[in-house]
């Protein structure tokens, strides 16, 4: 799950004036990519220029390309935004659809805003397409900030111990065309009970993250 935000509070009043849009893929403009591209390299670009690369341009995406966004707007412009992709996925042995959510991401003037609230957008959308489960991946140094934003709250279930095995959204000669990382991976059950997510250790995304 790419995911850029910080650790602080924000202000109330601006979590209040915050509109959130759902939108598909294939009704944004380029204007629209053009905007969300240069959010993202102010997002992720404090942690990291790497990480702010892939958003070179008017490209809003890192390695997969969402179906869905949420997107939250103010007065300013865009506020924050979470992507959703239907795929599935191999967890032990086991093919499972999930909708895999990422390029999470909060404009650093609004610190608090939260992943609840963009998930709290999207649940409904993952009803309605008939998607088991949530699902995304953040790295090991993220885990206390996700049990507090959503474990916490009841909306997912952490679980550690996972290797997860991906692809790089590019081919390099010099470069082997998989990754394998050792990831929190976050639950969201959705039509299913998480006592249903099979067991395993290994995780194949079958793609690149996204």
């Amino acid at each position: 799950m790419n995911f850029a935000a910080s650790r602080t509070a924000g202000a109330p009043t601006a979590r209040a004036q915050v509109q959130w849009s759902l939108r598909w893929e294939s009704e944004l403009r380029l204007a629209d990519h053009a905007e969300l591209a240069e959010f993202f390299r102010k997002s992720y670009g404090p942690t990291g220029a790497f990480n702010a690369q892939p958003f070179e341009g008017n490209r809003s995406w890192a390695g997969a390309r969402p179906e869905v966004r949420v997107i939250g707007y103010d007065a300013r412009g865009i506020a924050a935004h979470i992507g959703l992709l239907r795929r599935f996925i191999n967890v032990g042995g086991v093919d499972l659809l999930v909708g895999e959510l990422g390029l999470y991401a909060v404009r650093p003037d609004l610190e608090g805003l939260g992943i609840s609230q963009a998930m709290r957008v999207m649940y409904p959308m993952l009803q309605q397409l008939g998607i088991p489960f949530g699902f995304g991946t953040v790295r090991p140094a993220l885990e206390k900030h996700m049990t507090r934003l959503v474990e916490r709250q009841g909306l997912a279930t952490l679980i550690s111990g996972i290797r997860v095995r991906s692809t790089h959204p590019d081919v390099y000669p010099n470069l082997s065309p998989i990754r394998i990382e050792d990831v929190i991976v976050v639950v969201f059950p959705v039509g299913r009970s998480i006592s249903e997510w099979p067991a395993g250790t290994i995780i194949d995304r079958n793609g690149p993250e996204l």
